[in-house]
């Protein structure tokens, strides 16, 4: 009889999607379908090099809209080849695929060849019948690509969201809207700039499928194994060193990638074991891995797909999102770390053994082409502001440098595989975001954002706190249904005006939104990156996730912080960030000794009445010091801040005592 805390017992997504990616892991594609890959990967990454060097390759230069049709064109019918309609994953290809690919291809190509006129004419609220006809066609392929890519929840989300505005006007008050015809509704979707091949699509044109490129790459010349003998030499060697590994591993795994569950089946099929094997309990190893594989979604420079369109959306320098999400982000991994060594210390758990770590010195010789590569891709970005054409320059450097290597050296049947890897990641993200655009569209279509954002903060009584609240559960509950990049893009539609109406740093509030988004990977009962670190550690899944959710638990706290305090995210002058992240790494300590029983180079809070006593002080201390919180019972900012170090004093002594009398038992 099978467990039913197993994942598929938990809901078809959960299992389903963990599946998906094991399944994906293992592909290989050969013959025509490896060949279709191939070429249509390097046509559209031959097209978008073109385009964001303006070559003018053939004295040319292309609209940006036809730009987008063809890489849509190239990415949606990869498809087709790449995701099966039902069933398991598999490399055959099947006749009707193969036509529906050709379709795809052949409608994206005819909107390109008509951008010009549908420009001139207006065809997004006039469209003449050939390309209503069109737009319907390529409105199904992409209903049909996103549920293959997306899962059958996308699916219908989408799908419900296209029908919205041909019936907007019959459904109550705060979502009534404009009513308009499906044969006018869908050319809409198409052809305009603000639906399909709107923001989400233009973010993908010209900031994602550099990055991703740039990630593939470092990852097949070696960058995962240089990063990990990193980790490895760092902090292998102190308590609970196999952990500590697996928090920088996946980190910066999870950046390079921006998948939760892809960076668990790599990553984690080192790292748990080696957890396991240095004393870490099967639960513990599986939420360690999955709460690292989180957190680097969230960490710069790359971050994953979702923050290049917050760029987009805001119409901000990608620097300036990466350089906010750091000091979130940097709070998180050392939650993280600072409770694994609180576990370690609690355990009595040992380093690995220095003779059998790398060396940090050897290690950085060796992997200096690495350290190169980011210095470049950071330096251009910062420097220049060349965010779209960056990662180009450290692609090229790095296979330039890579045949230099012997251990690394891509063969041309390795930078082959490079390509399909990219092919069918960028054709997964490509029909996800044609099908949310859609989404965006809806609500352009029907008028319905800004009432709709007038009317949350009616519902919250203009409370902030209780907007926030409500935009964080919101964005759970969408988070365990949809994409992480697909949750950031509906609520950036409904939600985020609502909070940047209420007062908050629009920065800050779409970062949290993708913070909340990312809450659902850790959370039951769809926490599928803990499944999925569960199934691989032989651990119960659910049990899995209620460890991940104390792991992780800055993750849930610090957003409030950020949005609350923009000073979190750099907004602010450099004595007031540097204060204030001094304050709230001094307050994740406490918070996340409190929820591991054990202070960090203090002693331990025990167990019993006095300790579970201890544990809520140091909480709320922690709470305290780390929280932007001010008018309180009429005291300032200041005076909460010196009341959270009053109140660690007691938790402080107590820890100490304890650790005095154990060590005199000794």
């Amino acid at each position: 009889m099978s467990d039913p805390s197993t994942p598929e017992h938990l809901g078809d997504r959960g299992s389903a999607a963990i599946e998906a990616e094991r399944a994906a892991e293992r592909l290989v594609f050969s013959g025509a379908a490896r060949w279709a890959i191939i070429l249509c990967t390097l046509a559209a990454l031959g097209l978008a090099v073109n385009q964001l060097f303006n070559l003018r390759l053939g004295g040319y230069s292309m609209l940006e809209g036809m730009y987008l049709y063809l890489l849509a064109g190239f990415f949606l019918s990869l498809t087709f080849i790449t995701f099966r309609a039902k069933g398991p994953a598999s490399p055959r290809v099947p006749w009707y695929d193969w036509l529906l690919a050709a379709l795809s291809l052949a409608v994206a190509g005819f909107f390109a060849a008509t951008a010009s006129e549908s420009l001139d004419s207006g065809w997004e609220y006039a469209a003449p019948d050939h390309a209503v006809w069109a737009s319907i066609l390529f409105y199904a392929l992409i209903l049909e690509g996103t549920r293959r890519a997306g899962g059958l929840v996308l699916f219908c989300i989408v799908f419900a969201f296209s029908l919205y505005p041909t019936f907007a006007e019959h459904v109550p008050d705060p979502l009534s809207g404009f009513t308009q015809p499906f044969r006018d509704v869908i050319p809409f979707f198409m052809i305009s700039s603000e639906a399909s091949f709107g923001i989400p699509m233009r973010a993908f044109g010209n900031l994602v499928i550099g990055f991703i490129l740039f990630g593939a790459v470092l990852q097949f010349t070696g960058g995962g194994r240089f990063f990990n003998n990193l980790a490895l030499s760092l902090v292998g060697g102190y308590r609970g060193g196999a952990a500590k590994v697996s928090i920088f591993a996946s980190g910066f795994m999870g950046s390079m990638s921006g998948s939760v569950i892809s960076n668990v089946l790599t990553t984690g099929a080192v790292s748990i074991p080696a957890m396991k094997k240095s004393g870490f309990s099967a639960r513990y190893a599986a939420a360690t891995e999955a709460c690292a594989s989180t957190g680097g979604v969230l960490m710069p420079p790359i971050m994953g797909a979702t923050a290049f369109v917050i760029a987009s959306w805001l119409s901000r320098p990608y620097v300036e999102i990466m350089l906010a999400a750091a000091i979130p982000s940097l709070l998180y991994f050392f939650g993280l770390f600072v409770q694994i060594d609180a576990y370690s210390a609690r355990r009595g758990l040992k380093g690995l053994a220095r003779e059998d770590l790398p060396r940090v010195g050897q290690t950085l010789r060796q992997g200096w082409l690495y350290v190169a590569v980011f210095a470049l891709l950071i330096f251009l970005m910062v420097a220049f502001r060349w965010e779209t054409t960056a990662p180009f320059y450290a692609v090229l450097l790095l296979l330039v440098v890579n045949q230099f290597r012997k251990d690394d050296r891509v063969s041309l049947d390795g930078f082959l595989n490079i390509v399909v890897s990219i092919g069918r990641t960028l054709s997964e993200l490509v029909a996800v975001l044609l099908g949310i655009g859609m989404i965006v569209g809806a609500f352009q279509a029907t008028g319905l954002t800004g009432p709709l954002a007038n009317e949350l903060v009616h519902m919250a009584g203009s409370s902030v706190p209780m907007l926030l609240i409500m935009g964080a559960i919101t964005s759970f509950i969408f988070g365990m249904g949809m994409t992480v990049t697909a949750c950031y893009i509906f609520l950036a539609v409904v939600l985020a005006p609502a909070l940047v109406q209420a007062g908050l740093n629009e920065l800050a509030v779409h970062l949290f939104i993708l913070y909340w988004g990312m809450v659902s990977f850790i959370t039951p009962p769809v926490a599928l990156g803990a499944f999925a670190a569960a199934t691989m550690a032989g651990a119960s899944p659910i049990r899995t996730g209620v460890e991940a959710m104390k792991l992780g638990g800055v993750i849930y706290i610090t957003p409030f912080f950020f949005v609350l305090n923009p000073a979190l995210i750099g907004q602010g002058a450099p004595a007031e960030v540097a204060v204030v992240l001094v304050c709230a790494l001094i307050g994740v300590w406490f918070i996340s000794a409190a929820l591991q029983a054990y202070l960090s180079f203090v002693g331990p809070l025990g167990a019993g009445a006095a300790g579970v006593s201890m544990r809520l002080i140091l909480f709320l201390a922690g709470l305290l010091i780390a929280a932007p919180a001010g008018g309180v019972a009429g005291l300032s900012h200041l005076v909460l801040t010196l009341s959270g170090f009053v109140l660690a004093l007691l938790p402080f002594s107590y820890a100490f005592s304890r650790r005095r009398t154990e060590a005199s038992v000794a």
